[in-house]
């Protein structure tokens, strides 16, 4: 991997620990829905819900609750974004331990960083500005200013804007799909929300995001 020159991020379950503003706000938007009789009363642990992370909200609902007519399933989501966006506004959203560190790190190495996730722009600036991403990405692309296409549909993009190797982060199969389909590196997050499965190909596998700093010296 020695001749990568650009490193792209997927954002939660990567650099974003997601669980406290999402499990919170999917808690109470699905309270919501059994009061409206839309769901029945049930008790969700963090990874059954945390496992929707990554997903495009389109893609999630789907899944989740296929029944629900689309406008229903667009007012719910758009309802868990409002909450989440309280939560960060009143800077209740966490980075794993050592996630800008470790990006200072890579971009002082004179690598590209890019950030990828499966989101809307008004979530990825509502991010930027919090934490302060644009001092450390040179560019940030969300899967929702491309009518939420795929990652790999998206790389295309990028490999113009920026040509050359590439090393992809994530803890989804969504980022590990991008190698599918492109010639990249993957490294898969252990610590994020997918599971072993979706990230066993992967060419390393990472148990922290610090363990970049260990691999790209």
């Amino acid at each position: 991997m020695e001749n990568i020159k650009t490193i792209i991020f997927d954002y939660d379950g990567t650099i974003h620990d997601s669980t406290k503003i999402y499990s919170d706000a999917f808690r109470i938007v699905y309270q919501q829905m059994v009061k409206e009789g839309e769901a029945p009363w049930r008790e969700f642990s963090d990874e059954e819900i945390t496992k929707w992370l990554g997903y495009s909200a389109q893609d999630m609902w789907d899944a989740f609750m296929p029944h629900l007519s689309q406008a229903k399933k667009m007012r719910y989501s758009s309802e868990i974004g409002r909450i989440m966006t309280e939560r960060i506004k009143n800077k209740q959203a966490v980075l794993y331990d050592g996630a800008l560190d470790t990006l200072a790190y890579l971009k002082g190495k004179g690598y590209h960083l890019l950030y990828l996730s499966n989101c809307g722009p008004d979530y990825m600036n509502m991010h930027a500005e919090c934490f302060n991403l644009r001092d450390y990405f040179e560019h940030m692309y969300c899967t929702g200013d491309y009518g939420f296409k795929p990652k790999h549909e998206i790389f295309n993009v990028i490999k113009e804007e920026f040509p050359g190797e590439y090393l992809m982060v994530g803890d989804r199969f969504h980022d590990m799909e991008v190698a599918k389909y492109h010639k990249v590196f993957t490294a898969g997050c252990a610590y994020g929300f997918g599971t072993m499965k979706e990230i066993e190909d992967a060419d390393i596998i990472l148990n922290d995001i610090r363990d970049l700093k260990k691999i790209l010296v």
